[in-house]
């Protein structure tokens, strides 16, 4: 998309100019829809600007391994966003989401390293399509989606193993929604991150698959993919009710956003290759009322 472009491209000719580059991530941040709120009205504007960051970092990035305008140097592009991160304390930034995040860093000192995990998933994404079994799929999830929950709680003020842990499994369950969510698109890249034994398990294969076979076999694999997923948001369920308002319900938002993508697969009857299930925003307002009310 051309827009995931110009964002790459854009340079700033004041470094010093911060505001202008959180403007640039909030801004970014407003354009995409996601599963679940980004950057809220309901955070305070100083925190807002650092939630903004933390998704433009991470969305540029994931665009890179994903959009077509990058076929050829996905890697290439994220090295260079690496590079641009690892320096980041040794040169002056001028892409405007880099002039964000070392005020960002410095001002939260936040480490360097979960974003740098989240760089390691997206190259991955580059080199490794298939996955053997559920563990290598966590492994990857623990890179792709957990240092996004850690660095929000830390972007709060929050610094505790027990609650990374339950962010964890939140984001762990976010992450594989998504998956399930968008078999058919992740397959137009031919990525599939069902894991192999399980095809097995269930006697269905990936050329059925690429065949779009939607039968009994499909929809055992789909059950047991869903049903493994909602175990893992139990395990984090606790997560809102040890964190302050607003971002407990953030985050509850945002669990709620995840299983309600898993109840329209089950409604669907476990079909999503051939229809991708969504949320529109009429879907949201009871899910908003439940946060609430929870």
């Amino acid at each position: 998309m051309a827009q995931t472009l110009k964002a790459y491209q854009a340079r700033q000719e004041n470094p010093s100019d911060v505001s202008a580059a959180y403007s640039f991530c909030a801004d970014l941040a407003a354009s995409h829809y996601e599963n679940f709120p980004v950057a809220s009205n309901l955070i305070s504007s100083k925190l807002r600007k650092h939630v903004a960051c933390l998704y433009s970092f991470a969305r540029i990035a994931d665009d890179f391994s994903d959009e077509p305008e990058y076929e050829g140097v996905r890697r290439e592009r994220l090295m260079e966003w690496r590079e641009n991160l690892w320096n980041i304390n040794q040169k002056t930034p001028t892409h405007p989401v880099f002039i964000a995040l070392k005020e960002t860093l410095k001002t939260l000192n936040l480490p360097v390293q979960p974003f740098d995990d989240l760089l390691d998933a997206f190259l991955q994404d580059t080199v490794k399509s298939r996955y053997q079994n559920f563990d290598e799929v966590l492994d990857y999830c623990r890179r792709s989606a957990n240092p996004v929950g850690r660095i929000v709680l830390m972007i709060h003020g929050y610094d505790d193993e027990g609650l990374f842990n339950l962010s964890d499994s939140i984001c762990t369950g976010l992450q594989l929604a998504n998956f399930w969510q968008d078999i058919s698109v992740d397959l137009k890249k031919d990525r599939i991150y069902i894991p192999q034994e399980d095809f097995t398990h269930f006697s269905y294969s990936e050329a059925d698959l690429r065949m779009g076979v939607v039968n009994e076999r499909f929809r055992n694999l789909m059950k047991f993919e869903v049903a493994r997923v909602c175990r893992i948001f139990e395990q984090g369920q606790a997560l809102p009710k040890k964190l302050s308002w607003p971002l407990s319900w953030e985050i509850r938002l945002t669990e709620l956003g995840g299983r309600q993508i898993l109840r329209k697969i089950r409604k669907q009857n476990y079909d999503t290759l051939n229809k991708r299930p969504t949320l529109t925003k009429w879907e949201w307002i009871p899910l908003l009322l439940r946060a609430v009310l929870k």
